[in-house]
């Protein structure tokens, strides 16, 4: 790859945009197509800028639903029509009996299917909802996950594999937050939201645990501005609704969402 791409990206993504950049020259200078594992928004944006500049290469992504997160692409060459090309994707239906079922999180069906040994890029979306759950998966897990998923945080379930058309998704509940912050750094707002002091949210942050939009973060100076979301492992993720107005005492209002 350029060295004027991987200007670009942090080192940390250079691995992938070097996988990236593969798909995109075997793409447009060898016919072939790749169907890629799901990708996250960063590493959409990163494929996408990539296929972009070689004029011979097509890209299409799909989650199972238009406003899917996490996507599989397919990376092909642009005399190839991928309207009507398999994306590999199932839906994996999960649902209980169990009283305590309507209690499971996100976090819950997630750590439920890693346990059983399966990496992260294989799962999609995971649409938490009262009657059930719905969870995009990758095709060639999808019999594995049926016949091995039996626990979700000690609540027994039954699973049951879909097709993407019957898929029922959730909207994304935010917890709403009101804030006043002396500025708009990512350190003093991740503290104020996760109730943590000052110098506990720098260690995580300088050690690259923080994503901002998908991007790690290791400034803790970084300004945040409305339409951002900022994830803290270990703590959970928000998106910044408004930054806008300041207080009589020069303090910023800041309107946050939390992901719950």
């Amino acid at each position: 790859m350029r060295a004027d791409i991987y200007e670009h990206f942090r080192p940390e993504e250079r691995p992938f945009a070097d996988r990236a950049s593969e798909w995109v020259t075997n793409a447009g200078e060898y016919h072939e197509v790749k169907r890629s594992d799901f990708l996250d928004p960063r590493q959409c944006f990163i494929l996408e800028t990539l296929a972009n500049r070689h004029p011979d290469v097509q890209i299409r992504f799909d989650g199972g639903h238009e406003d899917a997160e996490r996507r599989r692409a397919l990376v092909a060459p642009d005399y190839r029509d991928l309207s009507q090309e398999p994306m590999g994707l199932k839906v994996l239906s999960i649902t209980s009996g169990d009283q305590k079922f309507t209690s499971l999180q996100h976090g819950d069906y997630l750590g439920a299917i890693l346990g059983l040994g399966l990496k992260r890029d294989k799962i999609g979306d995971i649409h938490v909802r009262e009657d059930g759950c719905h969870v995009v998966v990758a095709e060639e897990i999808a019999p594995f996950l049926n016949l091995n998923l039996h626990q979700v945080h000690r609540v027994g379930v039954i699973t049951d594999i879909l097709e993407p058309s019957e898929l029922k998704t959730a909207e994304k509940e935010l917890e709403p937050m009101d804030l006043t912050v002396a500025s708009l750094r990512l350190d003093g707002i991740v503290s104020d939201v996760f109730h943590l002091s000052r110098s506990k949210v720098m260690i995580p942050i300088k050690a690259g645990r923080c994503r901002v939009n998908w991007r790690t973060e290791e400034d803790p100076s970084k300004p945040l501005k409305a339409g951002d979301i900022v994830a803290l492992q270990g703590f959970g993720r928000f998106k910044v609704l408004e930054a806008e107005g300041l207080t009589k005492k020069g303090r910023h209002r800041v309107k946050i969402g939390k992901f719950v």
